[in-house]
């Protein structure tokens, strides 16, 4: 009897048990917005931006564009008609939608 006395405080206590844990609130995970990202610029491109950009110049023999990582703008050095050696450089930059190409400054790549 006296252990079913010593006992019954400890049968009370397990038969309680614990509560459930309440669940943890769902929290909204707020996706980044995508950024419209051209594709880089390759020497075609590049022929092509020139060409309608400066219309009355030499056409672009050969040309390297080069972008820091993050970067919105494009460095490129050309060369134009038989020219071998790449004297010219220009900036490109995103247009309005990020979607495309675009010469900076025009007046002053096409005075080169």
């Amino acid at each position: 009897m006296k252990k079913l006395i010593l006992a019954l405080p400890i049968i009370a206590l397990a038969a309680c048990g614990e509560e459930p844990a309440p669940k943890p609130a769902p929290t909204e995970v707020v996706a980044p917005e995508p950024t419209p990202s051209a594709p880089a610029p390759d020497q075609e491109l590049f022929a092509e931006l020139y060409a309608a950009a400066c219309p009355d110049n030499e056409a672009v023999n050969e040309s390297i564009c080069k972008r820091a990582m993050g970067a919105d703008t494009v460095s490129c050095e050309f060369s134009l008609g038989d020219d071998e050696y790449m004297r010219n450089d220009a900036t490109l930059e995103l247009d309005e939608s990020g979607e495309a190409w675009a010469i900076a400054d025009v007046e002053a790549v096409c005075t080169q």
